[in-house]
Protein backbone atom coordinates (compact mmCIF):
# COMPACT_ATOMS: atom_id res chain seq x y z
CA UNK A 1 0.00 0.00 0.00
CA UNK A 2 1.51 3.58 -0.85
CA UNK A 3 2.20 6.26 1.77
CA UNK A 4 -0.60 7.99 0.72
CA UNK A 5 -3.18 5.79 1.01
CA UNK A 6 -1.67 4.87 4.22
CA UNK A 7 -1.89 8.05 4.91
CA UNK A 8 -5.56 8.61 3.83
CA UNK A 9 -6.73 5.16 5.62
CA UNK A 10 -5.31 6.34 9.07
CA UNK A 11 -6.89 9.88 8.73
CA UNK A 12 -10.51 8.20 8.33
CA UNK A 13 -9.81 5.91 11.37
CA UNK A 14 -8.69 8.81 13.24
CA UNK A 15 -11.49 10.63 12.17
CA UNK A 16 -14.11 7.99 12.72
CA UNK A 17 -12.64 7.37 16.40
CA UNK A 18 -12.77 11.04 16.88
CA UNK A 19 -16.73 10.95 16.65
CA UNK A 20 -17.01 7.64 18.46
CA UNK A 21 -14.89 9.90 21.48
CA UNK A 22 -17.52 12.98 21.08
CA UNK A 23 -20.76 10.52 20.69
CA UNK A 24 -19.73 8.83 24.16
CA UNK A 25 -18.65 12.19 25.91
CA UNK A 26 -20.99 13.65 28.35
CA UNK A 27 -22.85 16.65 26.65
CA UNK A 28 -22.74 19.24 29.43
CA UNK A 29 -25.93 20.96 30.98
CA UNK A 30 -27.11 24.54 29.13
CA UNK A 31 -25.36 26.77 32.17
CA UNK A 32 -28.38 27.55 34.41
CA UNK A 33 -28.64 29.52 36.97
CA UNK A 34 -27.72 28.86 40.68
CA UNK A 35 -29.96 29.93 43.96
CA UNK A 36 -27.64 30.73 46.86
CA UNK A 37 -28.17 31.56 50.32
CA UNK A 38 -25.98 33.70 52.16
CA UNK A 39 -25.95 33.61 55.77
CA UNK A 40 -23.65 36.39 56.88
CA UNK A 41 -25.48 38.59 54.98
CA UNK A 42 -28.78 37.59 55.24
CA UNK A 43 -29.54 37.61 51.47
CA UNK A 44 -30.13 35.22 48.45
CA UNK A 45 -28.04 35.77 45.44
CA UNK A 46 -28.83 34.11 42.18
CA UNK A 47 -26.21 33.09 39.59
CA UNK A 48 -26.13 33.32 36.07
CA UNK A 49 -23.71 30.78 34.80
CA UNK A 50 -23.47 31.79 31.25
CA UNK A 51 -21.74 34.88 32.25
CA UNK A 52 -20.40 33.41 35.83
CA UNK A 53 -21.56 36.41 37.90
CA UNK A 54 -24.25 37.40 40.37
CA UNK A 55 -27.14 39.12 38.69
CA UNK A 56 -29.01 39.06 41.77
CA UNK A 57 -28.16 40.17 45.72
CA UNK A 58 -31.71 39.99 47.75
CA UNK A 59 -32.04 40.59 51.36
CA UNK A 60 -33.66 37.91 53.42
CA UNK A 61 -34.39 37.43 57.45
CA UNK A 62 -31.95 36.00 59.72
CA UNK A 63 -30.70 34.13 58.70
CA UNK A 64 -31.22 31.75 55.77
CA UNK A 65 -29.42 28.62 55.64
CA UNK A 66 -31.13 26.80 52.56
CA UNK A 67 -33.05 27.05 49.78
CA UNK A 68 -35.83 25.75 47.24
CA UNK A 69 -36.74 26.92 43.77
CA UNK A 70 -40.20 26.26 42.22
CA UNK A 71 -40.59 23.65 39.75
CA UNK A 72 -41.30 26.18 37.17
CA UNK A 73 -38.41 27.91 38.21
CA UNK A 74 -40.75 31.26 39.09
CA UNK A 75 -39.95 31.22 42.90
CA UNK A 76 -37.35 31.34 45.34
CA UNK A 77 -38.08 30.19 49.18
CA UNK A 78 -35.66 30.93 52.30
CA UNK A 79 -36.25 29.50 55.28
CA UNK A 80 -35.07 32.00 57.82
CA UNK A 81 -33.46 29.61 60.59
CA UNK A 82 -31.90 32.23 62.73
CA UNK A 83 -28.85 33.47 64.23
CA UNK A 84 -27.36 30.45 65.75
CA UNK A 85 -26.01 26.94 64.43
CA UNK A 86 -28.21 23.61 65.42
CA UNK A 87 -28.05 22.85 68.44
CA UNK A 88 -27.05 26.08 70.10
CA UNK A 89 -28.66 28.76 71.18
CA UNK A 90 -29.66 31.96 69.31
CA UNK A 91 -32.68 33.10 67.70
CA UNK A 92 -35.23 30.68 66.41
CA UNK A 93 -36.59 31.26 62.87
CA UNK A 94 -40.73 31.10 62.34
CA UNK A 95 -41.09 31.70 58.55
CA UNK A 96 -40.01 30.99 54.89
CA UNK A 97 -39.41 34.36 52.12
CA UNK A 98 -40.15 34.22 49.18
CA UNK A 99 -38.43 35.65 46.45
CA UNK A 100 -39.68 36.28 42.75
CA UNK A 101 -36.57 34.97 40.58
CA UNK A 102 -37.84 36.84 37.45
CA UNK A 103 -38.19 40.30 39.07
CA UNK A 104 -35.22 39.23 41.69
CA UNK A 105 -37.19 40.57 44.92
CA UNK A 106 -38.68 39.69 48.02
CA UNK A 107 -42.19 38.94 47.52
CA UNK A 108 -43.62 37.92 50.38
CA UNK A 109 -43.12 35.25 53.06
CA UNK A 110 -45.11 32.21 54.19
CA UNK A 111 -45.42 31.92 58.31
CA UNK A 112 -45.07 28.98 60.08
CA UNK A 113 -47.30 29.33 62.92
CA UNK A 114 -44.38 29.62 65.78
CA UNK A 115 -40.52 28.96 66.29
CA UNK A 116 -39.42 26.42 64.76
CA UNK A 117 -35.58 27.24 63.30
CA UNK A 118 -37.15 25.90 59.43
CA UNK A 119 -34.05 24.95 57.82
CA UNK A 120 -33.75 22.21 54.62
CA UNK A 121 -36.52 23.07 51.95
CA UNK A 122 -37.18 20.39 48.96
CA UNK A 123 -40.33 20.25 46.65
CA UNK A 124 -42.41 16.96 46.36
CA UNK A 125 -43.99 15.19 43.71
CA UNK A 126 -46.96 16.81 44.39
CA UNK A 127 -45.63 20.06 44.30
CA UNK A 128 -46.19 21.17 48.00
CA UNK A 129 -42.91 22.23 50.12
CA UNK A 130 -41.68 20.05 52.76
CA UNK A 131 -39.54 22.14 55.02
CA UNK A 132 -37.12 20.59 58.10
CA UNK A 133 -38.68 22.13 61.46
CA UNK A 134 -35.92 21.72 63.85
CA UNK A 135 -37.96 22.78 67.48
CA UNK A 136 -40.98 21.06 66.62
CA UNK A 137 -38.60 17.78 65.64
CA UNK A 138 -40.85 17.29 62.47
CA UNK A 139 -40.80 18.08 58.47
CA UNK A 140 -43.85 20.60 58.05
CA UNK A 141 -45.59 20.75 54.51
CA UNK A 142 -46.33 23.74 53.11
CA UNK A 143 -48.91 24.66 50.74
CA UNK A 144 -46.74 27.47 48.58
CA UNK A 145 -50.03 29.00 46.75
CA UNK A 146 -51.94 28.81 49.96
CA UNK A 147 -49.07 30.28 51.97
CA UNK A 148 -49.61 27.88 54.67
CA UNK A 149 -48.46 24.86 57.05
CA UNK A 150 -51.22 21.76 55.87
CA UNK A 151 -49.35 19.38 57.53
CA UNK A 152 -46.50 17.91 59.55
CA UNK A 153 -44.50 14.57 59.80
CA UNK A 154 -42.74 14.17 63.45
CA UNK A 155 -38.86 13.04 63.16
CA UNK A 156 -39.16 11.39 66.59
CA UNK A 157 -35.71 12.78 67.18
CA UNK A 158 -33.51 16.32 67.99
CA UNK A 159 -31.72 18.26 65.44
CA UNK A 160 -33.30 16.70 62.56
CA UNK A 161 -31.74 19.24 60.34
CA UNK A 162 -31.32 18.14 56.47
CA UNK A 163 -33.53 15.46 54.55
CA UNK A 164 -34.00 14.10 51.23
CA UNK A 165 -37.28 13.15 49.54
CA UNK A 166 -37.57 9.35 47.79
CA UNK A 167 -38.08 9.59 43.45
CA UNK A 168 -41.73 9.16 44.61
CA UNK A 169 -42.22 11.84 46.87
CA UNK A 170 -43.56 8.47 49.44
CA UNK A 171 -40.69 8.84 51.73
CA UNK A 172 -38.35 11.05 53.75
CA UNK A 173 -35.20 10.48 55.42
CA UNK A 174 -33.57 13.07 57.85
CA UNK A 175 -30.14 13.25 59.24
CA UNK A 176 -30.68 14.07 63.16
CA UNK A 177 -27.47 15.76 64.22
CA UNK A 178 -26.96 15.65 67.68
CA UNK A 179 -28.84 12.20 67.93
CA UNK A 180 -27.11 10.85 65.65
CA UNK A 181 -29.74 8.67 63.59
CA UNK A 182 -31.91 9.17 60.39
CA UNK A 183 -35.59 9.10 60.88
CA UNK A 184 -37.78 7.41 57.95
CA UNK A 185 -41.02 9.22 57.66
CA UNK A 186 -44.07 7.97 55.51
CA UNK A 187 -45.30 11.05 53.72
CA UNK A 188 -48.45 10.20 52.11
CA UNK A 189 -49.35 9.08 56.02
CA UNK A 190 -47.55 11.86 57.82
CA UNK A 191 -46.03 9.02 60.50
CA UNK A 192 -43.15 8.10 61.74
CA UNK A 193 -41.49 4.64 59.95
CA UNK A 194 -38.05 4.37 61.95
CA UNK A 195 -35.30 5.49 63.34
CA UNK A 196 -32.09 4.23 62.33
CA UNK A 197 -28.96 4.93 65.03
CA UNK A 198 -25.49 5.83 62.84
CA UNK A 199 -23.03 7.53 65.09
CA UNK A 200 -22.71 10.29 68.17
CA UNK A 201 -23.22 13.07 65.44
CA UNK A 202 -23.81 13.02 61.79
CA UNK A 203 -24.18 15.84 58.96
CA UNK A 204 -26.42 16.44 56.29
CA UNK A 205 -28.04 13.41 53.65
CA UNK A 206 -28.06 12.29 50.03
CA UNK A 207 -29.84 9.68 48.16
CA UNK A 208 -29.35 7.94 45.01
CA UNK A 209 -31.68 8.76 41.61
CA UNK A 210 -33.32 5.43 42.09
CA UNK A 211 -34.16 6.00 45.72
CA UNK A 212 -32.47 2.66 46.96
CA UNK A 213 -29.99 3.85 48.70
CA UNK A 214 -29.57 6.55 51.65
CA UNK A 215 -25.59 8.42 52.70
CA UNK A 216 -25.10 9.93 56.10
CA UNK A 217 -21.87 11.10 57.14
CA UNK A 218 -20.78 10.39 60.33
CA UNK A 219 -19.05 12.70 61.97
CA UNK A 220 -16.93 10.87 64.54
CA UNK A 221 -15.42 8.78 61.79
CA UNK A 222 -14.21 9.49 58.19
CA UNK A 223 -17.14 7.23 57.15
CA UNK A 224 -20.17 7.49 55.03
CA UNK A 225 -23.20 5.08 56.05
CA UNK A 226 -25.06 3.40 53.25
CA UNK A 227 -28.96 2.57 54.39
CA UNK A 228 -30.75 0.11 52.33
CA UNK A 229 -34.07 1.76 51.70
CA UNK A 230 -35.57 -1.31 51.54
CA UNK A 231 -35.12 -2.70 54.53
CA UNK A 232 -34.17 0.81 56.91
CA UNK A 233 -30.73 -0.82 57.95
CA UNK A 234 -27.80 0.11 57.40
CA UNK A 235 -26.38 -2.06 54.56
CA UNK A 236 -22.54 -1.00 54.69
CA UNK A 237 -20.17 1.52 55.36
CA UNK A 238 -17.52 3.82 52.98
CA UNK A 239 -14.44 4.61 54.32
CA UNK A 240 -12.97 8.13 53.11
CA UNK A 241 -9.43 9.79 54.08
CA UNK A 242 -11.36 12.26 55.95
CA UNK A 243 -14.76 12.99 57.53
CA UNK A 244 -16.89 14.21 54.70
CA UNK A 245 -19.67 16.95 55.60
CA UNK A 246 -22.06 17.19 52.05
CA UNK A 247 -22.13 14.66 49.27
CA UNK A 248 -24.02 14.39 45.97
CA UNK A 249 -24.82 10.68 44.06
CA UNK A 250 -24.60 11.15 40.40
CA UNK A 251 -27.64 10.36 38.17
CA UNK A 252 -26.12 7.36 36.87
CA UNK A 253 -26.55 6.00 40.21
CA UNK A 254 -22.79 4.47 40.29
CA UNK A 255 -20.41 7.53 41.37
CA UNK A 256 -20.67 10.04 44.00
CA UNK A 257 -19.19 13.24 44.97
CA UNK A 258 -18.83 14.34 48.18
CA UNK A 259 -16.96 17.51 50.06
CA UNK A 260 -15.15 17.11 53.26
CA UNK A 261 -14.41 20.36 55.96
CA UNK A 262 -10.11 19.12 55.74
CA UNK A 263 -10.69 20.69 52.33
CA UNK A 264 -10.56 18.08 49.88
CA UNK A 265 -13.37 16.54 47.07
CA UNK A 266 -13.43 13.09 47.11
CA UNK A 267 -14.68 11.12 43.96
CA UNK A 268 -16.70 7.68 45.29
CA UNK A 269 -17.31 4.69 43.49
CA UNK A 270 -20.80 3.26 44.66
CA UNK A 271 -20.53 -0.25 43.37
CA UNK A 272 -17.52 -1.18 45.05
CA UNK A 273 -18.20 1.40 48.16
CA UNK A 274 -14.67 2.81 48.20
CA UNK A 275 -13.39 5.90 47.45
CA UNK A 276 -11.70 6.37 43.86
CA UNK A 277 -10.37 10.23 43.83
CA UNK A 278 -9.50 13.05 45.62
CA UNK A 279 -8.60 17.32 44.38
CA UNK A 280 -8.51 20.20 46.34
CA UNK A 281 -10.80 22.31 47.62
CA UNK A 282 -12.21 24.91 50.35
CA UNK A 283 -11.92 23.80 53.79
CA UNK A 284 -15.72 24.48 54.35
CA UNK A 285 -19.39 23.62 56.03
CA UNK A 286 -20.74 24.14 52.56
CA UNK A 287 -23.29 22.11 50.56
CA UNK A 288 -22.74 20.88 47.35
CA UNK A 289 -25.24 20.97 44.30
CA UNK A 290 -25.55 19.01 40.71
CA UNK A 291 -26.25 20.70 37.43
CA UNK A 292 -29.27 18.50 35.84
CA UNK A 293 -27.34 15.91 34.28
CA UNK A 294 -24.52 15.54 37.18
CA UNK A 295 -21.53 16.68 34.64
CA UNK A 296 -20.81 19.57 37.06
CA UNK A 297 -20.42 19.63 41.09
CA UNK A 298 -21.03 22.96 42.52
CA UNK A 299 -19.87 23.58 46.26
CA UNK A 300 -20.03 26.79 48.35
CA UNK A 301 -17.54 28.24 50.63
CA UNK A 302 -19.21 30.26 53.36
CA UNK A 303 -15.91 30.82 55.00
CA UNK A 304 -14.28 32.04 51.99
CA UNK A 305 -17.20 33.20 49.92
CA UNK A 306 -15.98 30.74 46.74
CA UNK A 307 -18.12 29.09 44.59
CA UNK A 308 -16.62 25.58 43.41
CA UNK A 309 -16.87 23.60 40.54
CA UNK A 310 -16.07 20.37 39.68
CA UNK A 311 -16.17 18.16 36.57
CA UNK A 312 -17.69 15.46 37.81
CA UNK A 313 -16.27 12.84 35.62
CA UNK A 314 -12.91 12.93 36.57
CA UNK A 315 -13.18 15.02 39.95
CA UNK A 316 -11.19 18.10 39.25
CA UNK A 317 -12.17 21.74 39.50
CA UNK A 318 -12.96 24.30 36.87
CA UNK A 319 -12.44 27.91 37.28
CA UNK A 320 -14.42 28.74 40.72
CA UNK A 321 -16.81 31.62 41.10
CA UNK A 322 -15.91 34.26 43.93
CA UNK A 323 -18.94 35.48 45.56
CA UNK A 324 -19.14 36.61 48.97
CA UNK A 325 -18.53 35.00 52.58
CA UNK A 326 -21.62 33.46 54.26
CA UNK A 327 -22.46 31.50 50.70
CA UNK A 328 -24.03 28.42 51.95
CA UNK A 329 -27.53 26.45 50.86
CA UNK A 330 -27.54 25.74 46.63
CA UNK A 331 -29.68 24.73 44.06
CA UNK A 332 -28.95 24.17 40.62
CA UNK A 333 -32.36 25.32 38.57
CA UNK A 334 -32.16 25.38 34.09
CA UNK A 335 -33.20 28.80 33.75
CA UNK A 336 -35.91 31.55 34.79
CA UNK A 337 -38.33 31.09 32.86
Amino acid sequence: MSFRKTFVLLAAVTFVLGLARAASAPALDPPGYLFIANQFEHTALLVDLSSKTQVARIEVGVNGHEVAVSPDGHFGYVPIYGNAGVGKPGTDGDRIDIIDLKERKLTGSIPLGKPVRPHCARFGPDGLLYISAELAQAIYVVDVKAKKVVGQIPTGAIESHMFVLSPDGKRAYTSNVHAGSVSVLDVEKRALIAVIPVSTIVQRISITADGKRVFVHDQAQPRIAVIDTATNKISGWIPVGATVYSSAPLPDGHTMVASSPSGKFFSIDLDNLKQIGESDACAALGEIALSHDGNRAFLTCPATGQLMVFNTHNGKPDPEITLTKGVDGIQWFPAVK
